[in-house]
């Protein structure tokens, strides 16, 4: 018996948050730490705050790269999935960790030569020794944050998402004690500033990989993958795909982030006060936007999952169920920040203490802008997490390209710089950016899965 559409809509609906809820989840609490860390960073003083919020936005631009081209794994999983072919399945995920191991070892040494980087864009000298103190750190959690995203992108592609919410929990909680601990020497520890903050991260990054793999292991149904055999064998033929897949991927969060990692550093030629007030709202947009980021995720699943049974109508259906779930969340969002912003603010410094008046003086226009963006960059993201279930990754990067550097940075800087808005214009540049890109990839998705369509409900 064929279902209607309202049913096979409510069923789409409901697998899909079967994957939504803790891939989202996962994301939020891993986010959760950055939220924590910057009001750690805020409580050791302005200086903290800017130099650990510009290594923090380095470190996570160059993670979110990095893991961009070995998330390119979730696709190709996703199909082998629905398509019912295990040996795929095993072959994707063992060349995805070869992957991660490839992408780390040049990451790691850009990090540890980031303070020549930093020097270039007129950071001070200060902000220079604070972020490299982090980052020197830092750097030694890139494979196993790299690795743990692959072999998220291959459990959650086999639809085993709760697990990973679990583990990711458990290690947000983990880094959020040790941020308390060592960051400001609480329960018998020494204060050890922005390397306590660091040395919890990464114990925390290396516990989820770990607990991962132990559940891989110990998993009946994962067990039977055996994703860990013959892991010394490199398969050129699926390495090659996965390459031409991710790396898109990597290249398109590459000029997501880079845009407001390039933006954060323009922030800072502005001054501390304004780079200390962009750190506020970029650290609070990060935090709820990976809601819609979890929503991108599952849609890719499921989408990537429906192209593997050869059936596009599905699969169109179910991109825009994620699509439509992540502009209602933001919307929501975006009305309460809005109405509460003081009370957000409030999370990260004393709004009534006079030595932080001019930053909230110029936090305030920042704040409005980017709420609103929110909205349209939930569609940008969920679209092109739609687009990559179907494989098409190299149109996006290319738009991404055009969109957030050619239209965004180009508008914020100027607005920025030559028209005297300050930290206001830049926000306004980039999120004018964003807005562009939604529209292009939302157009992009709707002509090609109509077009390649074939089967209906």
């Amino acid at each position: 018996m064929s279902l209607t559409p309202s049913q096979s809509l409510r069923t789409e609906f409901r697998e899909f948050l079967r994957l939504a809820i803790p891939l989202a989840s996962a994301q939020v609490a891993q986010s959760a730490t950055g939220f924590v860390d910057t009001i750690i960073m805020g409580r050791l003083g302005s200086e903290t705050l800017a130099a650990g919020g510009l290594a923090a936005i380095t470190f996570i631009a160059l993670l979110n790269t990095a893991s961009g081209v070995v998330i390119g794994v979730s696709p190709l999983v996703a199909e082998a999935y629905g398509a019912g072919c295990k040996a795929r399945v095993q072959q994707v995920a063992r060349q995805g960790l070869w992957l991660s191991l490839i992408m780390a070892i040049p990451v790691m040494f850009f990090l540890g030569n980031i303070d020549l980087l930093m020097r270039q864009f007129g950071q001070q000298a200060t902000t220079i020794a604070l972020a490299k103190t982090y980052l020197d750190i830092m750097l030694w959690g890139l494979f196993p944050a790299l690795a743990f995203a692959t072999l998220r992108s291959v459990v959650s592609g086999l639809s085993h998402a709760r697990p990973i919410m679990v583990i990711v929990v458990g290690g947000t909680l983990f880094n959020i004690a040790g941020n308390y601990a060592l960051g400001l020497g609480k329960l018998g520890f020494p204060a050890m500033g922005l390397r306590g903050l660091a040395w919890a991260s990464i114990l925390s990054l290396w516990g989820m990989f770990l607990s991962l793999v132990a559940y891989t292991l110990r998993h009946k149904k994962l067990k039977a993958y055996r994703l860990f055999e013959n892991l010394h064998q490199l398969k050129l033929p699926i390495f090659r795909e996965l390459v031409l897949i991710g790396v898109p991927i990597g290249v398109s969060a590459a000029l997501e982030t880079g845009l407001f990692t390039v933006v954060t550093y323009l922030m800072g030629a502005l001054g501390t006060a304004v780079l200390a007030a962009h750190q506020i709202v970029l650290q609070t947009i990060i935090v709820i936007f990976m809601i819609p980021l979890g929503i991108s995720f599952a849609t890719t699943i499921r989408v990537g999952q429906w192209n593997g049974q050869q059936n596009l109508a599905a699969a169109r259906q179910a991109g825009y169920v994620g699509i439509c779930s992540g502009v209602v969340f933001m919307t929501v969002m975006a009305i309460a920040l809005l109405v509460f912003p003081q009370q957000v603010i409030g999370l990260y410094i004393d709004v009534r203490a006079p030595e932080n008046a001019s930053i909230l003086t110029i936090i305030m226009p920042m704040f409005t802008i980017a709420a609103v963006a929110q909205i349209l960059d939930s569609v940008q993201k969920t679209t092109s997490g739609a687009l990559y279930g179907l494989k098409d990754t190299r149109v996006p990067m290319l738009i991404s390209f055009c969109t957030f550097w050619g239209i965004g940075l180009t508008t914020g800087y100027l607005l920025g710089f030559h028209f005297g808005l300050g930290g206001t214009g830049l926000w306004l540049g980039q999120s004018i950016g964003v807005a562009i890109a939604a529209g292009v990839f939302l157009w992009r998705f709707h002509k090609l899965s109509l077009s390649r369509s074939y089967s209906k409900f």
